[in-house]
């Protein structure tokens, strides 16, 4: 589903990402942990293909696809969709009608979608204006819903959210991904940054890596790397598995 080879990246002239190999089969959900300011999200922008995040080496193969230098909105045709840990706020546009245009033509029931994230009583309010960081999280998880992308990128999902709310994220996380099937008939992959390990409680991840100073130092299962990482820190967990 996709393979990153070799991808170096920078950002306003500095190198941020340095030689990342990743890949991830049809199926398969990985995990992505690591240090703030350690380049988890630069990653996940990149595959994106935000315009402020310049590959200076390396590739990016999606669904048979090198999308290495194609725009974001080829990818997201292709199949790939993002959660972003900060969203912006879009004055103008309505989430009902931003659901809509996230579904790219597809034929949607936005309420019945909105009824699954407890959203109905914010289709008519401007995207994310005034929503807590919990309402921001399930309007994202909304849109991606609608989009139905066959590669799901998360960034650190339980960011902002409470508990009451998280199990209902992680509920539906799980249905994008198709954890509700067998892992041989599940035709959706996603790559999810965790800060927390909080979504690990709430769907199977299959592989994780630890990512410091824009190298992936390790990788593993995910629930041990999250064990190691709690009870060592960072630098121990990294220090052992090299």
């Amino acid at each position: 589903m996709l393979h990153i080879e070799g991808l170096k990246v920078e950002v306003a002239g500095k190198e941020i990402l340095h030689g990342i190999d990743l890949h991830v089969p049809a199926g398969e959900t990985h995990t992505l942990f690591g240090p703030n300011g350690s380049g988890k999200t630069t990653l996940l922008n990149t595959i994106m293909g935000l315009s402020q995040y310049q590959i200076t080496a390396g590739t990016i193969r999606f669904a048979g696809h090198d999308i290495t230098h194609i725009p974001t909105y080829e990818r997201a045709r292709l199949g790939i969709g993002l959660s972003f840990q900060r969203p912006p706020t879009i004055h103008g546009v309505k989430t009902r009608d931003m659901v809509r245009i996230a579904a790219g033509g597809r034929e949607v029931d936005v309420d019945a979608l909105a009824h699954q994230l407890n959203m109905e009583q914010f289709l008519g309010r401007d995207v994310n204006a005034g929503f807590s960081g919990g309402e921001i999280k399930r309007s994202e998880l909304l849109q991606l819903l609608a989009r139905h992308p066959d590669m799901v990128l998360l960034d650190e999902p339980e960011s902002g959210v409470d508990l009451e709310n998280m199990a209902l994220i992680g509920s539906i996380i799980a249905e994008l991904l198709h954890k509700d099937r067998k892992r041989h008939r599940r035709e959706k992959s996603g790559l999810i940054i965790t800060h927390t390990g909080f979504i690990l409680d709430y769907l199977e991840a299959d592989k994780g890596y630890v990512m410091c100073n824009g190298t992936i130092k390790c990788h593993g299962i995910p629930r041990e790397l999250l064990s190691s990482i709690r009870e060592h820190g960072y630098e121990e967990c990294i220090a052992c598995r090299i």
